[in-house]
């Protein structure tokens, strides 16, 4: 709790408010039995009109007043908490952006939507609620109570009771209901991420007929989230029907010594009326208690689980002291490096050696899983390298701040992303700076300048995920946009998977034509996207097969023949 203070910081003076002119309201509260016993005794009791409506205008100003002093609360209430949510949200998308690739894989997708969503604006509800009630209701509960001593010594022995029996019953269900309400929230994250892997994939599950399996399977996460809500939700419902039985008895044993009382002359009618209304208030106040503490349990699981989010490190070393530059006539060289992901039994990469120098293309090819991808990752130390090192201009990436590091290389991802808006606005994530010739230039080399042409300019519209382009147009402007950066090192990860041969073939001689000394990665399925480069790297399960240019890899290296023949087929002698 002591960090969600954190976040209140700049909200104290709401935080007090807030509280303060609630207790100003439930003070007026729990002057108006006294006022009804008054009209009572002294208006009804004499026949007194006059006085009957004087004192009916005092309540009226009672509840106007009361009226304001809630607003006034609520305002304060709602500004601190939805301040402190902001700041909090804030934080959390500051922390999530920070994350590498190895911490995204290990914390899931909608585990992060569910914080930012859901549980933060359950910590907002308990939040307000709390800043409300959480003083409120107590005060009311023993103030209420000290007001019936005043009335009534004897009578309000019932009050003495009846409180103890009350908060044995709303803490005792508070204590059993809150960690299940943690576990209905950890139901929620596997029914989202559920729905989010069949949103996502939809085309795939139609494709296979699998629809009625991953309805099923949907249905059993939801019916396991339900049946668990319902379990919480038959104890908290206790709570309601026991504190009424609870109240009743004590009203009705009050109004019983009430009556004898008022027989033996020592209390009035109205002062009987007064304690019934204070058993109310207090029967009003210990629900709306119950109530808040649930909700406030459930805010403090809430912001537990987000809180270990944020207690998760991020996953990169930002910066380190830098070693002694080495060759920098290598623009990249690997010492037999490898990785091995989180809970993986084994290496997924290991022992690759190579080097390359400024302006150089290499072609990266192999199976499906062989590391290809895997490989060109290490160089932006999107993954680490868990063995040997990879270094930039003799520099080791770990030791590079990875702002400044990733700002000299252009990448193409595998899955093509776009993003909602403008192609200028799109092509401009490689550099904000860029003029429009230098954006234009960009689309001739990546052959996209047919698909501006389809959009109506740089300021054709591109719907969320690139909707509205096909997935050749996708990756032509995928690529503009790596070569808008004007990148050192430019990485393809299979990014022209979707082109025809002609496309292809222009955009490889429009790469060979880049200016500068940019070293060029290719990771390709087909032969023919990487036979002219300097040197081809084959990976074959995670090793390096062989490494060479196009004719000695077919001479020497069985992976690598083996591929190019299944695409390629022998003439027959």
């Amino acid at each position: 709790m002591k960090k969600l203070l954190f976040y209140l910081k700049g909200y104290y003076k709401e935080s007090i408010l807030g509280p303060l002119f609630k207790l100003l309201e439930a003070s007026l509260e729990l002057i108006v039995p006294l006022v009804v016993a008054a009209i009572i005794d002294n208006g009804i009791g004499s026949g007194d009109r006059g006085y009957v409506v004087k004192m009916s205008l005092v309540l009226v100003a009672l509840g106007l007043i009361g009226l304001i002093f809630s607003v006034t609360a609520q305002y304060f209430a709602a500004k601190a908490s939805v301040g402190l949510v902001t700041r909090l949200r804030s934080a959390l998308f500051r922390h999530l952006q920070g994350f590498s690739f190895k911490t995204l894989d290990q914390v899931g997708t909608s585990t992060m939507i569910t914080r930012m969503t859901s549980d933060m604006n359950q910590v907002q509800t308990g939040l307000n609620l709390a800043l409300r009630l959480l003083l409120r209701s107590p005060f009311v509960v023993f103030g209420a109570m000290i007001m019936a001593f005043t009335v009534d010594s004897r009578a309000a022995l019932w009050f003495v009771a009846a409180i103890p029996l009350l908060s044995v019953v709303v803490f005792g269900i508070m204590l059993i209901s809150m960690p299940l309400y943690k576990k209905v929230q950890g139901m929620v994250d596997k029914v989202l991420g559920a729905t989010r892997q069949n949103l996502t994939g939809v085309r795939v599950i139609r494709a296979f007929g699998q629809e009625e399996s991953e309805t099923k399977n949907f249905c059993e996460k939801n019916e396991q989230l339900t049946d668990m809500q319902k379990h919480v939700g038959r104890i908290s419902a206790l709570m309601n029907p026991v504190t009424y039985v609870i109240i009743n008895l004590a009203v009705l044993g009050m109004i019983w010594t009430g009556a004898l009382r008022v027989e033996a002359g020592f209390i009035t009618q109205g002062a009987v009326v007064a304690l019934y209304n204070y058993m109310s208030q207090i029967l009003v106040e210990l629900i709306k208690l119950a109530n808040l503490i649930i909700s406030i349990t459930k805010a403090i699981a809430c912001f537990n689980r987000i809180e270990a989010v944020m207690e998760i490190p991020a996953g990169e070393d930002e910066k380190g002291e830098k070693h002694a530059s080495g060759d920098k006539s290598l623009r990249l060289e690997m010492k037999n490096a490898g990785i091995c992901y989180e809970g993986a039994g084994e290496n997924s990469l290991t022992g690759v050696n190579i080097k390359v120098r400024p302006g150089e293309t290499v072609g990266v090819i192999g199976g499906t899983g062989a590391g290809k991808s895997t490989l060109v990752n290490m160089i932006p130390r999107f993954y680490t390298a868990t063995e040997g090192s990879v270094l930039i201009d003799g520099v080791d990436v770990r030791d590079m701040d990875s702002v400044q590091l990733r700002e000299r290389i252009g990448i193409v991802p595998q899955k093509a992303v776009l993003f909602k808006g403008t192609i200028r606005e799109n092509l401009l994530w490689g550099n904000e700076n860029a003029t429009e010739e230098e954006l234009l230039e960009a689309i001739e080399r990546a052959q996209a300048s047919d698909v501006i042409a389809a959009k109506g300019g740089l300021d054709g519209i591109v719907e969320q995920g690139g909707r509205n382009l096909s997935g050749g147009q996708k990756q032509r402007l995928t690529i503009a946009r790596a070569l808008v950066r004007k990148p050192d090192i430019l990485i393809l990860d299979d990014s022209s998977s979707a082109l025809d041969f002609a496309t292809d073939a222009r955009l490889r001689k429009a790469l060979k034509e880049l200016p500068g000394n940019t070293t060029v990665f290719i990771v390709s399925q087909r032969t023919s996207s990487i036979q002219h480069a300097d040197q081809i790297i084959v990976l074959d399960d995670g090793e390096v097969a062989g490494i060479g240019n196009h004719e000695a890899l077919l001479a020497s290296c069985p992976v690598y023949q083996e591929i190019y023949e299944s695409q390629f087929k022998k003439e027959a002698e």
